[in-house]
């Protein structure tokens, strides 16, 4: 399956249980890191979550019926930014070009506002996802957070000047 041939597309607030699938499948590949539904309130209308803020969130659907991949973006206008989130690919299809994709959409929507850079919050241990970030030329920012979840997660900070990601 060749990213070609996988349409992204808006999400849907439909998109709720395949999302969460995909986003607790990827979690469950970390030790220690839990997915709680309570903890991912903006997934029961993940459409209209992203709409309410300004933003938009992008599927790709995967040809057994789940999401293959995602990707959120959302304005945050206090720091000329915008803030992805919800990068998640299924295994099957990293490293197929369809998380660049996906970025591309993100990238697009920040120029088109008009934003300066895009940011982003990812888990430590998400090691994986941190090589990804910085080969699209993110930079890891000084500082950690704590979210006080029940995977006790501290993640890092990253973020992309956009003059420079032209």
């Amino acid at each position: 399956m060749t990213p070609s041939s996988l349409a992204i597309r808006p999400a849907r607030d439909s998109d709720s249980e395949p999302l969460a699938a995909l986003i607790a499948a990827s979690f469950a590949e970390y030790p220690n890191c839990l997915f709680e539904w309570s903890e991912f309130p903006e997934l029961r209308r993940p459409a209209s979550h992203f709409a309410g803020k300004g933003g938009r969130l992008w599927v790709v659907d995967a040809p057994d019926g789940g999401i293959a991949a995602s990707l959120g973006a959302t304005p945050v206008p206090e720091q000329n930014a915008v803030e992805i989130t919800k990068v998640y690919a299924a295994p099957a299809f990293r490293g197929s070009g369809l998380a660049q994709a996906l970025f591309a959409e993100a990238l697009a929507f920040a120029e088109q506002g008009g934003f300066g850079a895009m940011m982003l919050w990812s888990d430590t241990r998400f090691a994986r996802g941190h090589r990804f970030y910085e080969k699209l030329g993110f930079r890891r920012w000084p500082g950690e957070r704590y979210l006080a979840d029940v995977s006790a997660t501290w993640e890092y900070h990253f973020r992309l000047d956009l003059a420079g990601a032209r």
